[in-house]
């Protein structure tokens, strides 16, 4: 508990610095001492303990049995899949679900919801529309994945990154420069699919993997790719294009300049947690003010 308080205390100044509903303070927090209290004074519980397969299984058996059937329970799990979390769960695995937020997740509004076997779709959407009621922006998955979406994609990042350290090809900083400086940049504003949508010029996605599939068998990753059929292709296309929402290629160019210009006079990104919250901030309110400016709904 004291853990928990000094560390809201010492995050507090950077939620202030988000935005606080009226009346909002640390003193505002409830503490249970038991799970029999807790149970009976909430309508969802998000479970974030220590990534140990076992214990979580047999918490979520005892909060099954004890919480009342309304309760939604959530896991913050980085990777486990909820149907081997809930092999214990006698009564009602349809309402457990896991709901992976991203850290800081205070500040970071990224957050994925992914049921398992046993999970109700009510539960998975009701999850979903609760994360996207406070601001989350929601992948809902359709199957599920260890390591869901984004970890996935960190982890492939850095096995690359630890070959090249390995080997000797550059710097662990140059790898951090490559990034802050390089796509992460890009990324923030669009994804590196819809970034990628732009690499292919006026032909967008189409044109990009028509022109660059050679390229996949390059060694420019020591991860395989898959075979690049039609139907992914036309898969890769249709999300471009769904996410581009009707905007032109050059309409998205000049949407992903602005802001980049924008984003240069934010802070750096190099050394301390409070100058990465910092940037954090101004990066997620110049986002915002740049879309609602623009009206763009992305």
């Amino acid at each position: 508990r004291e853990k928990l308080l000094a560390m809201v205390e010492h995050i507090w100044p950077t939620m202030e610095k988000l935005g606080l509903r009226e009346g909002a303070s640390p003193s505002r927090l409830r503490f249970a001492d038991s799970l029999e209290d807790l149970v009976n004074s909430v309508e969802v519980i998000q479970e974030s303990t220590p990534e140990n397969l076992n214990a979580k299984r047999g918490l979520f058996a005892e909060l099954d049995r004890l919480a009342p059937p309304e309760v939604v329970i959530i896991s913050s799990t980085s990777g486990f899949a909820m149907t081997d979390m809930a092999v214990e769960v006698q009564q009602q695995a349809d309402r457990f679900v896991v709901g992976h937020p991203f850290n800081p997740p205070y500040l970071v509004p990224f957050c994925e919801v992914c049921g398992g076997e046993r999970t109700s779709q009510d539960v998975v959407d009701w999850t979903a529309a609760f994360y996207e009621a406070i601001e989350k922006q929601v992948a809902k998955m359709d199957k599920e994945l260890p390591g869901f979406i984004g970890n996935r994609l960190q982890e492939a990042l850095w096995r690359e990154a630890l070959h090249m350290v390995a080997n000797n090809e550059c710097s662990v900083e140059d790898i951090d420069k490559a990034i802050a400086y390089g796509p992460g940049l890009r990324w923030a504003i669009m994804g590196h699919c819809l970034t990628y949508h732009l690499g292919g010029g006026q032909g967008g996605m189409a044109h990009l993997l028509d022109h660059f599939e050679e390229s996949l068998k390059e060694p420019w990753t020591r991860l395989d790719a898959p075979e690049l059929t039609q139907q992914l292709k036309d898969d890769m296309v249709a999300g471009c294009l769904s996410q581009a929402n009707g905007a032109s290629i050059n309409e998205l160019i000049q949407e992903r300049d602005d802001c980049l210009i924008r984003m240069a006079n934010g802070a750096s990104i190099n050394e301390l947690i409070q100058e990465r919250d910092d940037c954090l901030i101004r990066i997620m309110q110049t986002l915002k003010e740049y879309r609602d400016e623009k009206g763009i709904r992305r």
